[in-house]
Protein backbone atom coordinates (compact mmCIF):
# COMPACT_ATOMS: atom_id res chain seq x y z
CA UNK A 1 0.00 0.00 0.00
CA UNK A 2 2.08 3.13 -1.34
CA UNK A 3 -0.01 5.28 -3.18
CA UNK A 4 -3.15 7.34 -2.50
CA UNK A 5 -4.66 5.74 -5.63
CA UNK A 6 -3.95 1.96 -4.59
CA UNK A 7 -5.64 2.76 -1.07
CA UNK A 8 -8.68 4.44 -2.37
CA UNK A 9 -9.22 1.33 -5.12
CA UNK A 10 -8.51 -0.70 -2.40
CA UNK A 11 -11.65 0.83 0.12
CA UNK A 12 -13.86 0.70 -2.99
CA UNK A 13 -13.67 -3.06 -3.42
CA UNK A 14 -16.34 -4.78 -2.32
CA UNK A 15 -16.74 -8.37 -0.95
CA UNK A 16 -18.89 -10.94 -2.72
CA UNK A 17 -21.02 -11.39 0.05
CA UNK A 18 -21.89 -7.40 -0.12
CA UNK A 19 -22.30 -7.70 -3.61
CA UNK A 20 -24.62 -9.90 -3.36
CA UNK A 21 -27.23 -7.93 -0.17
CA UNK A 22 -26.59 -4.86 -2.33
CA UNK A 23 -28.53 -6.64 -5.50
CA UNK A 24 -31.32 -7.40 -2.72
CA UNK A 25 -31.24 -4.09 -1.67
CA UNK A 26 -34.68 -2.35 -2.39
CA UNK A 27 -34.77 1.27 -2.47
CA UNK A 28 -31.68 4.04 -2.24
CA UNK A 29 -28.93 4.43 -0.12
CA UNK A 30 -28.18 8.10 2.02
CA UNK A 31 -25.47 8.37 3.59
CA UNK A 32 -25.45 11.36 6.37
CA UNK A 33 -22.39 12.92 7.36
CA UNK A 34 -20.63 11.82 3.89
CA UNK A 35 -17.88 14.05 4.46
CA UNK A 36 -16.23 12.72 7.51
CA UNK A 37 -13.19 10.32 7.79
CA UNK A 38 -15.13 6.73 6.83
CA UNK A 39 -17.86 8.94 4.75
CA UNK A 40 -16.28 8.94 1.43
CA UNK A 41 -14.95 5.46 1.09
CA UNK A 42 -18.52 4.05 2.73
CA UNK A 43 -20.18 5.84 -0.21
CA UNK A 44 -18.18 4.92 -3.14
CA UNK A 45 -18.13 1.19 -1.79
CA UNK A 46 -21.26 0.97 -1.67
CA UNK A 47 -21.49 2.54 -5.28
CA UNK A 48 -19.20 0.03 -6.79
CA UNK A 49 -21.58 -2.65 -4.94
CA UNK A 50 -24.46 -1.39 -6.50
CA UNK A 51 -22.62 -1.54 -9.75
CA UNK A 52 -21.34 -5.04 -9.60
CA UNK A 53 -24.77 -5.90 -8.80
CA UNK A 54 -26.27 -4.89 -11.52
CA UNK A 55 -28.53 -2.52 -9.33
CA UNK A 56 -29.97 1.01 -10.46
CA UNK A 57 -30.07 2.32 -6.62
CA UNK A 58 -28.92 5.69 -5.71
CA UNK A 59 -26.45 6.73 -3.81
CA UNK A 60 -26.62 9.71 -2.07
CA UNK A 61 -23.93 11.44 -0.33
CA UNK A 62 -25.13 14.26 2.13
CA UNK A 63 -22.81 16.82 3.95
CA UNK A 64 -21.90 20.57 4.00
CA UNK A 65 -19.37 20.24 1.38
CA UNK A 66 -16.37 22.58 2.65
CA UNK A 67 -14.38 20.66 0.28
CA UNK A 68 -15.59 20.73 -3.17
CA UNK A 69 -12.69 18.20 -4.24
CA UNK A 70 -13.93 15.56 -2.39
CA UNK A 71 -17.59 16.29 -3.91
CA UNK A 72 -16.49 16.36 -7.34
CA UNK A 73 -14.43 12.62 -6.33
CA UNK A 74 -17.67 11.18 -5.04
CA UNK A 75 -19.58 12.38 -8.32
CA UNK A 76 -17.40 10.97 -10.36
CA UNK A 77 -17.27 7.40 -8.51
CA UNK A 78 -21.27 7.34 -9.28
CA UNK A 79 -22.19 8.77 -5.80
CA UNK A 80 -24.97 11.81 -5.92
CA UNK A 81 -24.37 14.55 -3.32
CA UNK A 82 -26.51 17.31 -1.74
CA UNK A 83 -24.96 20.28 0.29
CA UNK A 84 -26.44 20.67 3.54
CA UNK A 85 -26.46 22.04 6.93
CA UNK A 86 -28.10 19.03 9.06
CA UNK A 87 -28.57 21.28 11.70
CA UNK A 88 -30.79 24.03 9.55
CA UNK A 89 -34.12 22.36 9.85
CA UNK A 90 -35.17 23.55 6.05
CA UNK A 91 -32.36 21.90 4.38
CA UNK A 92 -32.97 18.57 6.87
CA UNK A 93 -36.38 18.74 5.77
CA UNK A 94 -35.49 19.06 1.97
CA UNK A 95 -33.53 15.83 1.27
CA UNK A 96 -35.11 13.32 -0.27
CA UNK A 97 -37.12 10.28 1.20
CA UNK A 98 -35.21 7.27 0.96
CA UNK A 99 -35.44 3.60 2.21
CA UNK A 100 -32.29 2.98 3.35
CA UNK A 101 -29.89 5.42 6.06
CA UNK A 102 -26.10 5.41 7.07
CA UNK A 103 -26.32 7.86 9.96
CA UNK A 104 -22.29 8.85 10.31
CA UNK A 105 -22.86 13.00 11.23
CA UNK A 106 -21.71 13.71 14.98
CA UNK A 107 -18.95 15.47 16.62
CA UNK A 108 -16.01 14.32 18.92
CA UNK A 109 -13.08 16.31 19.00
CA UNK A 110 -13.07 19.83 19.86
CA UNK A 111 -15.93 18.77 22.43
CA UNK A 112 -14.14 20.67 25.47
CA UNK A 113 -15.10 23.90 25.39
CA UNK A 114 -18.01 23.43 22.85
CA UNK A 115 -19.85 21.00 24.70
CA UNK A 116 -23.23 22.52 23.40
CA UNK A 117 -22.20 21.90 19.70
CA UNK A 118 -21.64 18.23 20.59
CA UNK A 119 -25.06 17.52 22.31
CA UNK A 120 -26.39 19.04 19.57
CA UNK A 121 -25.08 17.11 16.69
CA UNK A 122 -25.16 14.05 18.55
CA UNK A 123 -28.37 14.05 20.31
CA UNK A 124 -30.82 16.91 18.88
CA UNK A 125 -29.77 16.24 15.47
CA UNK A 126 -30.74 12.28 16.02
CA UNK A 127 -34.06 13.16 16.83
CA UNK A 128 -34.80 15.70 14.08
CA UNK A 129 -33.38 12.76 11.51
CA UNK A 130 -35.02 9.84 13.23
CA UNK A 131 -38.54 11.71 12.88
CA UNK A 132 -37.90 12.44 9.21
CA UNK A 133 -37.06 8.86 8.32
CA UNK A 134 -39.34 6.96 10.76
CA UNK A 135 -40.15 4.79 7.60
CA UNK A 136 -36.40 3.82 6.67
CA UNK A 137 -34.18 1.36 8.15
CA UNK A 138 -31.56 3.37 10.06
CA UNK A 139 -27.99 2.24 10.47
CA UNK A 140 -26.79 4.52 13.43
CA UNK A 141 -22.70 4.82 13.72
CA UNK A 142 -22.31 5.02 17.36
CA UNK A 143 -18.59 4.19 19.38
CA UNK A 144 -17.16 2.08 21.58
CA UNK A 145 -16.55 4.92 24.14
CA UNK A 146 -20.01 4.84 25.65
CA UNK A 147 -18.60 0.91 27.24
CA UNK A 148 -17.28 1.07 30.29
CA UNK A 149 -12.79 0.41 30.36
CA UNK A 150 -12.81 -3.24 31.93
CA UNK A 151 -9.72 -5.23 32.51
CA UNK A 152 -7.46 -6.10 29.42
CA UNK A 153 -8.08 -9.81 30.43
CA UNK A 154 -11.83 -10.24 29.80
CA UNK A 155 -11.46 -9.79 26.35
CA UNK A 156 -13.71 -6.25 25.66
CA UNK A 157 -17.16 -5.74 26.19
CA UNK A 158 -19.91 -7.18 24.36
CA UNK A 159 -23.49 -5.98 23.58
CA UNK A 160 -24.76 -7.24 26.83
CA UNK A 161 -22.66 -4.99 28.70
CA UNK A 162 -24.75 -1.44 30.03
CA UNK A 163 -23.24 1.78 28.62
CA UNK A 164 -21.17 3.56 31.19
CA UNK A 165 -19.68 6.83 29.26
CA UNK A 166 -17.03 8.66 30.22
CA UNK A 167 -17.08 12.73 29.17
CA UNK A 168 -19.16 14.62 27.50
CA UNK A 169 -18.69 13.20 24.55
CA UNK A 170 -19.21 9.45 25.35
CA UNK A 171 -22.28 10.84 27.40
CA UNK A 172 -23.46 12.66 24.27
CA UNK A 173 -22.97 9.27 22.02
CA UNK A 174 -25.07 7.24 24.28
CA UNK A 175 -27.48 9.92 24.13
CA UNK A 176 -27.60 9.45 20.32
CA UNK A 177 -28.52 5.82 20.66
CA UNK A 178 -31.04 6.96 22.98
CA UNK A 179 -33.03 9.28 21.19
CA UNK A 180 -32.75 7.25 17.43
CA UNK A 181 -34.33 4.48 19.96
CA UNK A 182 -36.53 6.25 20.99
CA UNK A 183 -38.23 6.68 17.55
CA UNK A 184 -38.04 3.19 16.58
CA UNK A 185 -40.21 2.46 19.35
CA UNK A 186 -42.20 5.19 18.53
CA UNK A 187 -42.02 4.52 15.04
CA UNK A 188 -41.20 1.63 14.83
CA UNK A 189 -38.45 2.12 12.44
CA UNK A 190 -35.85 -0.74 12.11
CA UNK A 191 -32.43 0.13 13.08
CA UNK A 192 -28.88 -0.83 14.32
CA UNK A 193 -26.49 0.65 16.70
CA UNK A 194 -23.33 0.27 15.11
CA UNK A 195 -20.67 0.71 17.63
CA UNK A 196 -17.14 1.37 16.35
CA UNK A 197 -13.63 1.46 17.09
CA UNK A 198 -11.04 2.07 16.02
CA UNK A 199 -11.29 2.26 12.17
CA UNK A 200 -7.48 2.51 10.14
CA UNK A 201 -6.94 3.87 7.07
CA UNK A 202 -3.57 4.59 5.78
CA UNK A 203 -3.76 8.73 6.83
CA UNK A 204 -4.93 8.35 10.21
CA UNK A 205 -5.78 5.82 13.25
CA UNK A 206 -3.80 4.28 15.77
CA UNK A 207 -1.24 2.47 14.14
CA UNK A 208 -0.52 5.48 12.19
CA UNK A 209 0.50 7.39 15.66
CA UNK A 210 2.95 4.83 16.71
CA UNK A 211 4.49 4.76 13.18
CA UNK A 212 4.84 7.97 13.02
CA UNK A 213 6.43 8.69 16.84
CA UNK A 214 8.38 5.74 16.26
CA UNK A 215 9.90 7.16 12.71
CA UNK A 216 9.90 10.42 14.96
CA UNK A 217 11.64 9.01 17.87
CA UNK A 218 8.60 10.43 20.35
CA UNK A 219 8.20 8.21 23.64
CA UNK A 220 4.77 6.68 23.22
CA UNK A 221 2.88 6.28 26.81
CA UNK A 222 2.11 3.17 27.51
CA UNK A 223 -0.98 4.26 30.29
CA UNK A 224 -3.10 3.21 27.67
CA UNK A 225 -1.77 -0.09 26.97
CA UNK A 226 -4.40 -2.23 24.59
CA UNK A 227 -6.82 -1.46 21.59
CA UNK A 228 -8.83 -2.60 19.15
CA UNK A 229 -8.29 -1.52 15.13
CA UNK A 230 -10.46 -2.54 12.19
CA UNK A 231 -9.56 -1.80 8.46
CA UNK A 232 -11.49 0.78 7.24
CA UNK A 233 -13.03 -1.13 4.54
CA UNK A 234 -13.88 -3.56 6.68
CA UNK A 235 -16.10 -1.50 8.96
CA UNK A 236 -17.21 0.10 5.70
CA UNK A 237 -18.78 -3.00 4.82
CA UNK A 238 -19.74 -4.36 7.94
CA UNK A 239 -21.78 -0.80 7.92
CA UNK A 240 -23.42 -1.60 4.71
CA UNK A 241 -24.05 -5.44 5.73
CA UNK A 242 -26.14 -3.97 8.92
CA UNK A 243 -28.86 -2.26 6.72
CA UNK A 244 -30.66 -6.16 6.48
CA UNK A 245 -30.16 -6.75 9.80
CA UNK A 246 -31.96 -3.80 11.54
CA UNK A 247 -34.31 -4.03 13.51
CA UNK A 248 -37.30 -2.63 16.03
CA UNK A 249 -36.18 -2.53 19.00
CA UNK A 250 -32.88 -1.49 17.17
CA UNK A 251 -29.80 -3.84 16.76
CA UNK A 252 -26.60 -3.53 18.51
CA UNK A 253 -23.25 -4.59 17.02
CA UNK A 254 -19.89 -3.97 17.85
CA UNK A 255 -17.72 -3.20 15.58
CA UNK A 256 -14.04 -3.83 15.73
CA UNK A 257 -10.89 -6.53 15.13
CA UNK A 258 -10.79 -9.99 16.51
CA UNK A 259 -7.59 -8.68 18.61
CA UNK A 260 -6.86 -7.36 21.93
CA UNK A 261 -3.97 -5.39 20.15
CA UNK A 262 -1.21 -4.61 22.75
CA UNK A 263 0.17 -1.04 21.65
CA UNK A 264 3.92 -2.23 22.93
CA UNK A 265 3.75 -5.35 20.82
CA UNK A 266 1.99 -2.99 17.95
CA UNK A 267 4.94 -0.49 18.12
CA UNK A 268 7.53 -3.29 18.37
CA UNK A 269 6.58 -4.75 15.05
CA UNK A 270 6.47 -1.52 13.16
CA UNK A 271 9.88 -0.22 14.44
CA UNK A 272 11.51 -3.74 13.05
CA UNK A 273 9.46 -2.63 9.41
CA UNK A 274 10.74 0.58 10.19
CA UNK A 275 14.26 0.19 11.16
CA UNK A 276 13.99 2.15 14.64
CA UNK A 277 13.27 0.85 18.27
CA UNK A 278 10.03 2.54 19.65
CA UNK A 279 10.75 4.24 22.77
CA UNK A 280 8.47 4.00 25.43
CA UNK A 281 7.35 5.39 28.60
CA UNK A 282 5.12 4.40 31.70
CA UNK A 283 3.66 1.16 32.31
CA UNK A 284 0.54 -0.54 30.83
CA UNK A 285 -2.69 -0.19 33.25
CA UNK A 286 -4.84 -3.19 33.93
CA UNK A 287 -7.77 -2.00 32.04
CA UNK A 288 -8.78 -0.42 28.76
CA UNK A 289 -11.56 0.58 26.58
CA UNK A 290 -12.01 -2.27 24.86
CA UNK A 291 -14.88 -4.09 23.07
CA UNK A 292 -15.62 -7.71 21.92
CA UNK A 293 -17.07 -7.60 18.15
CA UNK A 294 -17.92 -11.59 18.22
CA UNK A 295 -21.40 -11.31 16.98
CA UNK A 296 -20.17 -8.93 14.40
CA UNK A 297 -18.03 -11.72 12.90
CA UNK A 298 -20.55 -14.15 13.80
CA UNK A 299 -22.92 -12.15 11.33
CA UNK A 300 -20.50 -10.95 8.93
CA UNK A 301 -17.18 -13.10 8.86
CA UNK A 302 -13.86 -11.89 10.10
CA UNK A 303 -12.67 -8.75 8.68
CA UNK A 304 -10.90 -9.22 5.68
CA UNK A 305 -7.37 -7.46 6.28
CA UNK A 306 -5.45 -8.76 9.29
CA UNK A 307 -4.10 -7.21 11.93
CA UNK A 308 -0.08 -8.05 10.37
CA UNK A 309 -0.92 -6.67 7.13
CA UNK A 310 -2.22 -3.52 8.19
CA UNK A 311 1.27 -3.16 10.16
CA UNK A 312 2.98 -3.09 7.15
CA UNK A 313 0.82 -1.16 5.07
CA UNK A 314 1.16 1.25 7.37
CA UNK A 315 4.99 1.27 8.05
CA UNK A 316 5.15 1.52 4.14
CA UNK A 317 2.90 3.98 4.15
CA UNK A 318 5.22 5.89 6.77
CA UNK A 319 8.50 5.35 4.51
CA UNK A 320 7.16 6.56 1.79
CA UNK A 321 6.62 9.42 3.41
CA UNK A 322 2.72 9.64 1.96
CA UNK A 323 0.22 11.97 2.58
CA UNK A 324 -1.70 11.78 6.23
CA UNK A 325 -4.57 13.46 7.93
CA UNK A 326 -4.34 15.64 10.85
CA UNK A 327 -7.28 13.24 12.93
CA UNK A 328 -5.87 11.86 15.97
CA UNK A 329 -7.84 8.98 17.70
CA UNK A 330 -7.19 9.98 21.06
CA UNK A 331 -6.76 6.53 21.97
CA UNK A 332 -4.73 6.92 24.93
CA UNK A 333 -7.10 9.47 26.48
CA UNK A 334 -8.93 8.04 29.71
CA UNK A 335 -10.56 10.23 31.01
CA UNK A 336 -13.05 10.89 28.34
CA UNK A 337 -12.22 14.38 27.78
CA UNK A 338 -12.00 15.50 23.89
Amino acid sequence: MRTVAQLEARLAQPSDQLVEEMAALQGDLLVLGVGGKMGPSLARLAAAAIRKAGGSNRVIGVSRFSNEEAKRELEEAGVETISCDLLDDEQLQALPDVQNVIYMAGNKFGTTGREYFTWAMNTYLPGRVAAKYRNSRIVVFSSGNIYPFTPVGLGGTSEAIAPEPKGEYAESCLGRERVFEYFSHQYGTPMTMFRLNYAIDMRYGVLLELARAINEERPIQLATGHANVIWQGDANEMALRCLPICSNPPNIVNITGPETMSIRWAAEELGKRIGKTPIFQGAESETALLSNASKSHQLFGYPRVSLLQLIDWTADWVAEDNPTWNKPTHFQEREGKF
